[in-house]
C-alpha cells in the first residue's frame, strides 16, 4: 500500500481515542532501528521540515524520548551498547571493527529464554570484523600527527521521477520480509512475539565513483521524496572559522572532506536530500504499522522506532558522525503500545543502553544488575515514582575522523565534553538552553562548573584510563597488521581511502606513523 494511502487511513484513526492497556500477557514487541536519523526531526520545531507521518503517528499515539542519545556517534559501538546494554567502555567496542563476540549474551536472547518468538532482520552490525580496512587503520592510526581526507566530499544524487517511491532497495526489501512475517507467521504464533528491522536509511550512500574502498558521502533520493521537505525550512548552519574551531572539530572537518568551499545552494541540497532520505525512512516503518494493524496485533504490541546514531548534515562544517554536537549523537527514540501514555514528551536525558531492561521490563524478566542502562517504561507509563533513571547519560567515542578520544555527559541543559587524558585537549561546555546549534564554548566561563561535571563524569567512567587502553590497543592491532602485510605495507597503505592526501609526501607519513610507534612492543 502506498505511503499516501497509509497516512489517510492513520489519520482517520489519530482523530479516534487510542487507550492504551496492560494485560497480564506480556506483550509482543516490534523494534524498528534506522542507521543515522537525526533524533531532532522527531519533535518540534525540527519536524516541520520534513514530513514524517508515521514518526508523528507513533508520538501522538505513545510516547517520544526529547533527549535520547547514541553511546557512541558510530555504527557498530552504538549498536554493540544497545545490544548488550553496557556502555562501550565496558565492551571495548572501540571502533566499527572491534565490538561485541558473535556468541555475547543480548536482550534477545533473555526474551527467547523467556518463551518469546525472536526474529531479526536486516541490519544488525554490532559483532567484531566488519566494516572496511581503511575504516580500522583510520582508527587506529588516528593520533599520528597528519592530516589525511579519508571520506569522499559530501555530494546529492537525484534519481528516479516523481514517481520512484523505492529508492534504497535493499532496506524496501527488508521492509517486505518484515511484513510478510507479521501478516503471515506472527499471527499463526501462540506466543509473544520480538521482531527486530534494522534499516541503513538515511545513512549516505557509498560514493561509487571514489571506488570500493569509498565511504559513504552520497545523499541520494528522487522527486518523490524531495517533495515531502519544506524547501523553504531547510537552513544553512552557522559556521565557526577555522581558527575559532576545536582542534578535534577541525580534524574532523579536515578528515571528512568539509575544509574546501561550498556554496550556500550545496549546503542546502545536501541537507535537503537527508530530510527526505528520512522521509523514505519514515514510509518504511509505515509499513509495519500498517502490517500490525491489519493484522490486529497492533494494540498488543508495543513498537519502537529508534536509530545508532544520527547526522551532521553540513552542521559545523561537517556531514556524517563521529561527533557529540546534537546532529550526531541525538538519535530518536519513540514508542507505542501497551502500558505507554498517549501523547507523551520525555524530556530526561536517556541512551540507547536504555533499551536493554526496557526490553526486559516489557516481558517481565528479570533486569541483571550489571547493566549500564535503567528501564524506561516507568518513564513511558507515566509512572515517575517508579524510575530509577538518574537523568544523566554517557556518550564515548573512540574511531576514526576524530584524534582523540571523546566522553560526553549530559545532564539537565548541560552537554559536557572532555577528551583522551582530561589535559591534553581542552574541554567543551555547552548550555543547550540557550545555544542550541552549539556555537558558544562556555568552558572557560565556567570552571567551577567543568570541574563538577567532570568528577560527575569520572564516577561513571575512568576516562583517562580509557583513553590509555585505546591508545595501546590502536597500536598493538596496526602493528600486527603493518608485519601481516611484510613486504607489501608501503604499496597497501598509500593506497587506501586517503590515498590522494597520502601520495602527497608518502615518506613523511610513513615517518609520522614509526615515530608514533617507537617504543612500542606487542605484549
Amino acid at each position: 500500500m502506498k505511503p499516501v494511502l497509509l497516512l489517510q487511513l492513520f489519520q482517520l484513526r489519530v482523530a479516534c481515542s487510542y487507550i492504551n492497556s496492560t494485560s497480564l500477557h506480556p506483550p509482543n514487541i516490534v523494534m524498528v532501528m534506522s542507521d543515522a536519523f537525526d533524533g531532532r526531526l522527531t519533535f518540534a520545531p525540527g519536524n516541520k521540515v520534513v514530513q514524517l507521518p508515521f514518526i508523528n503517528y507513533i508520538r501522538q499515539m505513545g510516547a517520544v524520548f526529547l533527549n535520547s542519545y547514541t553511546n557512541s556517534p558510530i555504527c557498530c559501538p552504538s549498536r554493540a551498547a544497545m545490544w548488550s546494554g553496557r556502555f562501550v567502555h565496558l565492551t571495548e567496542a572501540w571502533n566499527n571493527y572491534k565490538c561485541l563476540a558473535p556468541n555475547a549474551t543480548t536482550w534477545m536472547d533473555h526474551l527467547e529464554k523467556a518463551g518469546y518468538h525472536t526474529h531479526s532482520m536486516g541490519k544488525l552490525d554490532y559483532t567484531s570484523g566488519s566494516h572496511s580496512v581503511s575504516n580500522r587503520v583510520e582508527a587506529w592510526t588516528r593520533e599520528v600527527p597528519f592530516l589525511l581526507r579519508q571520506e569522499g566530499r559530501p555530494v546529492t544524487d537525484l534519481v528516479g521521477d516523481a514517481s520512484t517511491l523505492r529508492v534504497m532497495s535493499k532496506d524496501w526489501n527488508n521492509t517486505d520480509r518484515a511484513v510478510q512475517w507479521i501478516r503471515k507467521s506472527a499471527t499463526a504464533l501462540t506466543q509473544p512475539f520480538v521482531l527486530y528491522l534494522g534499516l541503513n536509511l538515511p545513512h549516505p550512500y557509498r560514493t561509487e565513483a571514489l571506488g570500493p574502498t569509498a565511504g559513504g558521502s552520497t545523499f541520494r533520493t528522487s522527486p518523490y521524496w524531495l517533495k515531502k521537505v519544506s524547501l523553504d525550512l531547510v537552513s544553512v548552519p552557522k559556521w565557526l572559522p577555522f581558527s575559532e574551531m576545536h582542534p578535534v572539530d577541525y580534524y574532523s572537518t579536515f578528515t571528512k572532506n568539509c575544509s574546501g568551499d561550498f556554496s550556500e545552494q550545496e549546503i542546502r541540497d545536501i541537507r535537503a536530500f537527508y530530510y527526505a532520505m528520512c522521509a523514505e525512512t519514515d514510509a518504511m516503518l509505515g509499513e509495519v504499522i500498517a502490517a500490525l494493524r491489519d493484522t490486529g496485533l497492533l494494540n498488543s504490541t508495543v513498537l519502537l522506532f529508534t536509530s545508532d546514531h544520527g547526522d551532521l548534515a553540513m552542521e559545523h562544517r561537517q556531514f556524517y558522525k563521529m561527533s557529540m554536537f546534537e546532529g550526531s549523537s541525538h538519535v530518536p527514540l519513540l514508542m507505542m503500545g501497551p502500558g505507554v501514555k498517549t501523547g507523551l514528551e520525555i524530556s530526561l536525558p536517556v541512551s540507547l543502553v536504555d533499551l536493554y531492561p526496557s526490553m526486559l521490563d516489557l516481558a517481565g524478566v528479570q533486569i541483571p544488575d550489571d547493566l549500564s542502562g535503567h528501564s524506561l517504561m516507568p518513564l513511558a507509563s507515566h509512572a515517575n515514582e517508579q524510575s530509577t533513571h538518574p537523568g544523566l547519560i554517557l556518550s564515548e567515542y573512540h574511531g576514526c575522523n576524530s584524534n582523540a578520544s571523546a566522553y560526553m555527559l549530559r545532564i539537565a541543559h548541560w552537554k559536557y565534553i572532555t577528551y583522551s587524558d582530561g589535559l591534553s585537549v581542552p574541554p567543551q561546555l555547552f548550555d543547550l538552553s540557550k545555544d542550541t546549534a552549539e556555537l558558544h564554548n562556555m568552558a572557560s566561563h565556567y570552571p567551577g562548573l567543568c570541574q563538577q561535571l567532570d568528577k560527575l563524569l569520572r564516577s561513571v567512567v575512568d576516562y583517562p584510563t580509557v583513553s590509555k587502553a585505546v591508545q595501546h590497543y590502536n597500536k598493538q592491532q596496526f602493528l600486527a597488521w603493518k608485519q601481516g602485510l611484510g613486504n607489501n605495507y608501503t604499496q597497501v597503505i598509500a593506497n587506501l581511502r586517503w590515498h590522494i592526501d597520502w601520495q602527497k609526501n608518502p615518506l613523511y607519513n610513513e615517518k609520522a606513523i614509526e615515530d608514533w610507534l617507537t617504543g612500542f612492543r606487542m605484549t
